[in-house]
């Protein structure tokens, strides 16, 4: 990021759901992106899920953004809309986080800085891991949709015939960037060629 060009910058928040590999992957693919500098939040709860289902150690996790912020410091940069962001990534999302920022509970920096950017009007992608589904998680989505979130559950694509549990995380990952404007190669885009 030493090019004398303000960097964009991209926030990743990995919860503790199951499926921590979409928030890892989504941090080892923005290092292929010269121009995003990434900012990851990382509970606690995201730490003992990656290792149960990638076997990865915190201090790997910890390696991956560019910038790693406390979950639990108020104070960190991402808290004020004055610093300047692409938006925000919850992959996954629990419904713990779903539900603190649905109902506007920021007193961690996860919902906190989630907050920021539905009140400055930025991209908030939420990739909520939860099913089977009942009326109290349908409603907590559909108030984080109205607050100007993105609910995007990472439900595999087939139409391009993916051949391992990778292409598919690499898909749902890609498609949830698009949504920050990030096109990223290995996404299969319908009806194109080279699928």
């Amino acid at each position: 990021m030493s090019s004398g060009v303000a960097a964009k910058r991209l926030v990743v928040a990995i919860t503790g759901a199951s499926g921590t590999i979409y928030g890892v992957r989504a941090l080892q693919l923005l290092k292929q992106v010269s121009d995003i500098e990434s900012h990851a939040i990382i509970s606690p709860s995201a730490f003992l899920t990656a290792q149960d289902e990638l076997d990865m150690q915190p201090d790997e996790m910890r390696a991956l953004p560019d910038v790693l912020h406390n979950h639990r410091d108020i104070g960190a940069s991402l808290s004020s809309g004055s610093f300047q962001t692409m938006g925000m990534l919850v992959a996954p999302c629990t419904v713990k986080t779903l539900s603190n920022i649905a109902t506007c509970n920021a007193g961690e920096l996860i919902p906190r800085a989630a907050d920021v950017c539905l009140k400055e009007r930025r991209r908030l992608v939420l990739m909520f891991r939860e099913t089977p589904l009942h009326a109290g998680h349908i409603a907590l989505m559909d108030q984080a949709t109205r607050n100007g979130a993105i609910v995007m559950p990472p439900v595999p694509a087939f139409y391009y015939k993916p051949r391992s549990l990778e292409e598919m995380v690499d898909q749902s990952v890609g498609r949830a960037l698009d949504l920050f404007g990030i096109h990223l190669p290995l996404v299969k885009r319908w009806k194109e060629k080279d699928q």
